[in-house]
């Protein structure tokens, strides 16, 4: 199970990778794994400012639908064109590649001291082993 160094980490095993102001927002290859085949992923979110903790979408795999929650507050500016039905409707990129292509969403920062609450890298290790 891959865990990078470089991104921080929700307890609802959400990552964000923050380049800037800008942060890229997925979900972790342990909860695609625990998930199993995601077959549909939905953002009606585009274009609104979320607060921490709203949430932004949903994915669904073949049993099972889950929430999916904004690690810190900002706007939604892009929902990844290849899951969406609408563009390359291509949800297993999450299952196959969760923090390149299987990216979900980016987000303008709000309040990056957020960030501080986040899980690092080794902090999510201990929450999933």
């Amino acid at each position: 199970m891959q865990i990078p160094d470089n991104l921080r980490y929700t307890r609802e095993h959400e990552w964000i990778l923050v380049e800037g102001n800008t942060g890229t927002i997925g979900i972790t290859d342990f909860a695609q794994s625990e998930l199993g085949e995601i077959v549909y992923v939905e953002v009606d979110t585009v274009g609104e400012s979320l607060n921490r903790d709203n949430v932004f979408g949903t994915v669904e795999a073949v049993k099972t639908t889950s929430d999916l929650f904004m690690p810190v507050s900002g706007k939604i500016l892009a929902f990844n064109e290849s899951l969406d039905e609408k563009g390359g409707d291509n949800p297993g990129l999450i299952n196959e590649s969760p923090y390149d292509q299987g990216w979900i969403i980016k987000v303008e920062l709000s309040d990056p001291s957020e960030l501080d609450a986040l899980l690092d890298a080794d902090a999510y290790r201990k929450l999933v082993h």
